[in-house]
């Protein structure tokens, strides 16, 4: 196997393990609403069509390649080490805003495709939020450990993350990781569901909320202590996984052996009757969670230091 590390540590064997995984799941539909409640997640292989994620990861890479972040030919996705990308603070975040609202990528990520198999989930028609995550990671970058739930409770619930690898992602270029068990973790997620978000959802709260407790110990460490693993897979374009906001979840660290920036997105989905007053998230300029929109994410940023 590659090597895999989360935070520059190997991942010792018997906290390690594969998604859980039923081929036939995709064409059934009707076992995914059981499935998250007992996993946490669900991982679909082959459900979106290849012809468009591929499109969507050519128009990303493509702008990404205008500022050098990338070499040709850019569907390798291989780093430049140097950018000419406006910082976000120079240009408002304009740029990220442009490339988050491709005609391409939003294809894949609020098409009919999606929304049918999101549909599936809530067992009614399903909306997406119009704020999305597009996350290119360089070699070397990680995601912390975290819960989602923080981030888009105090409006409507449940909500569900979609996450999309944009390509084939193997594990040795950081793709999404999950802990096992960890929707069922009370002791993490009593006082996360206790707090009252709609009347306090600045972003010191919810990110204090969704990172703090989780990361007190090295991920390895916080397996170990509680006998469960780190799963994660080989993914490949046309993948989809769905899973709660109860769900610890975070990236393996990127360590391609070419350079290759791992190329992700993922948005939430919520019933389409729920309100979506949630400027957060819905509206033309969606704010996010710290009040930025685009220019906050750590994706606006450019891949490469000066």
């Amino acid at each position: 196997m590659d090597r895999v590390t989360i935070q520059q540590r190997e991942i010792p064997p018997h906290l390690w393990g594969p998604l859980w995984e039923d081929v036939d799941l995709a064409a059934s539909g009707e076992k995914i609403p059981a499935l998250l409640e007992e996993h946490g997640y669900v991982l679909l292989r082959q459900v979106l069509a290849n012809h468009e994620v591929l499109a969507a990861r050519r128009e990303v890479l493509m702008r990404l390649g205008d500022v050098g972040e990338v070499r040709e030919p850019v569907m390798r996705g291989i780093g430049s080490g140097k950018s000419s990308r406006p910082k976000p603070e120079e240009d408002q975040g304009q740029f990220w805003t442009s490339v988050n609202r491709g005609p391409a990528l939003r294809q894949v990520t609020h098409g009919p495709v999606l929304r049918e198999l999101m549909s599936r989930v809530f067992q009614s028609e399903a909306r997406p939020h119009d704020l999305m995550y597009l996350r290119p990671m360089p070699p070397s970058a990680t995601t912390s450990l975290h819960y989602d739930y923080p981030f888009f409770a105090g409006f409507v619930e449940p909500i569900y993350t979609a996450w999309i690898p944009l390509g084939d992602v193997p594990l040795s270029e950081g793709p999404l990781v999950v802990v096992e068990k960890s929707h069922e973790f009370d002791d993490l997620l009593d006082p996360l569901r206790a707090l009252d978000f709609s009347g306090n959802h600045e972003n010191d709260t919810v990110q204090s909320a969704a990172y703090a407790a989780q990361n007190q110990s090295h991920p390895i460490d916080l397996c170990a202590e509680r006998k469960v693993r780190l799963l994660s897979t080989n993914y490949q374009a046309g993948d989809l996984v769905i899973f709660s906001g109860f769900l610890m979840h975070g990236a393996l660290d990127n360590n391609s052996a070419v350079g290759r920036v791992r190329l992700s997105c993922d948005l939430r989905f919520q019933k389409a009757s729920e309100s979506f007053e949630d400027r957060r998230y819905f509206g033309e300029q969606p704010q996010g969670s710290q009040g930025g929109g685009y220019a906050d994410m750590r994706g606006a940023q450019p891949l490469f230091a000066d």
